[in-house]
Protein backbone atom coordinates (compact mmCIF):
# COMPACT_ATOMS: atom_id res chain seq x y z
CA UNK A 1 0.00 0.00 0.00
CA UNK A 2 1.35 3.52 -1.02
CA UNK A 3 2.00 5.81 2.00
CA UNK A 4 -0.49 7.37 4.14
CA UNK A 5 -1.69 11.25 4.64
CA UNK A 6 -2.47 9.88 8.54
CA UNK A 7 0.64 11.19 10.77
CA UNK A 8 0.68 10.32 14.57
CA UNK A 9 -1.62 11.78 16.89
CA UNK A 10 -4.13 12.70 14.33
CA UNK A 11 -7.69 12.14 15.27
CA UNK A 12 -8.72 9.49 13.36
CA UNK A 13 -12.58 6.96 13.34
CA UNK A 14 -12.54 3.19 12.65
CA UNK A 15 -14.91 2.55 9.58
CA UNK A 16 -14.54 -1.35 9.48
CA UNK A 17 -14.24 -3.97 11.76
CA UNK A 18 -15.48 -4.76 15.68
CA UNK A 19 -14.40 -1.15 16.71
CA UNK A 20 -16.07 0.52 13.47
CA UNK A 21 -17.08 4.18 14.66
CA UNK A 22 -15.15 4.61 17.84
CA UNK A 23 -12.64 7.48 17.91
CA UNK A 24 -9.38 7.63 19.06
CA UNK A 25 -5.98 9.03 18.20
CA UNK A 26 -3.23 7.39 16.65
CA UNK A 27 -0.04 6.52 18.68
CA UNK A 28 1.84 4.98 16.10
CA UNK A 29 2.28 3.97 12.71
CA UNK A 30 4.71 0.82 11.15
CA UNK A 31 4.45 0.54 7.39
CA UNK A 32 0.23 -0.21 6.52
CA UNK A 33 -0.58 -0.90 10.15
CA UNK A 34 -1.36 1.48 13.03
CA UNK A 35 -2.17 1.72 16.46
CA UNK A 36 -4.81 3.54 17.86
CA UNK A 37 -5.74 4.64 21.07
CA UNK A 38 -8.67 2.48 22.81
CA UNK A 39 -9.42 0.33 19.85
CA UNK A 40 -8.91 -2.99 19.04
CA UNK A 41 -7.81 -4.13 22.69
CA UNK A 42 -6.10 -7.17 23.69
CA UNK A 43 -5.59 -9.24 26.20
CA UNK A 44 -1.72 -11.00 27.25
CA UNK A 45 -1.37 -13.45 30.03
CA UNK A 46 2.28 -12.35 31.42
CA UNK A 47 4.40 -14.58 33.40
CA UNK A 48 5.90 -13.02 36.63
CA UNK A 49 9.08 -11.31 35.57
CA UNK A 50 11.66 -12.40 38.42
CA UNK A 51 11.39 -13.24 41.95
CA UNK A 52 9.10 -11.85 44.28
CA UNK A 53 7.03 -10.53 41.08
CA UNK A 54 3.02 -11.76 40.16
CA UNK A 55 2.02 -12.55 36.91
CA UNK A 56 -0.81 -10.52 35.19
CA UNK A 57 -3.31 -9.85 32.53
CA UNK A 58 -2.14 -7.08 29.89
CA UNK A 59 -4.29 -5.03 28.21
CA UNK A 60 -2.77 -3.30 25.08
CA UNK A 61 -3.81 -1.96 21.48
CA UNK A 62 -3.39 -4.08 19.05
CA UNK A 63 -2.21 -2.38 15.37
CA UNK A 64 -4.75 -2.31 12.72
CA UNK A 65 -4.97 -1.62 9.02
CA UNK A 66 -4.31 1.93 7.95
CA UNK A 67 -7.31 0.78 5.20
CA UNK A 68 -9.80 0.70 8.27
CA UNK A 69 -9.98 4.65 9.41
CA UNK A 70 -10.66 7.86 8.39
CA UNK A 71 -9.31 11.19 9.56
CA UNK A 72 -12.13 12.57 11.94
CA UNK A 73 -13.16 16.07 11.92
CA UNK A 74 -15.81 17.23 13.74
CA UNK A 75 -16.82 13.59 14.64
CA UNK A 76 -17.23 12.47 11.29
CA UNK A 77 -14.80 10.56 9.11
CA UNK A 78 -13.40 13.07 5.99
CA UNK A 79 -11.05 11.97 2.96
CA UNK A 80 -7.28 14.01 3.27
CA UNK A 81 -6.83 15.82 -0.08
CA UNK A 82 -2.77 17.04 -0.78
CA UNK A 83 -1.85 19.93 -3.32
CA UNK A 84 1.06 22.25 -3.35
CA UNK A 85 0.16 26.12 -2.48
CA UNK A 86 1.14 29.46 -3.99
CA UNK A 87 5.52 28.53 -2.41
CA UNK A 88 5.10 25.11 -3.86
CA UNK A 89 4.92 23.35 -0.32
CA UNK A 90 2.87 20.33 -0.11
CA UNK A 91 -0.23 20.66 1.87
CA UNK A 92 -3.10 18.16 3.41
CA UNK A 93 -6.40 19.58 4.12
CA UNK A 94 -10.37 18.32 3.75
CA UNK A 95 -13.82 19.41 2.44
CA UNK A 96 -16.77 19.74 4.17
CA UNK A 97 -20.19 18.37 3.08
CA UNK A 98 -20.98 22.16 1.96
CA UNK A 99 -17.43 21.92 0.11
CA UNK A 100 -15.37 23.94 2.89
CA UNK A 101 -11.53 23.53 2.59
CA UNK A 102 -9.86 22.90 5.81
CA UNK A 103 -6.36 22.83 6.23
CA UNK A 104 -4.92 20.56 8.50
CA UNK A 105 -0.91 20.48 7.95
CA UNK A 106 2.07 21.29 5.43
CA UNK A 107 3.84 18.85 4.63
Amino acid sequence: MGKTRLRENDPVIVTAGNDKGKEGKILSISGDRLVVQGVNMRKKHQKPQGEGKKGAIVSFEAPIHVSNVQYAAQGKPVKLRARFNAENKKEIFYRTENNEEHFVRKV
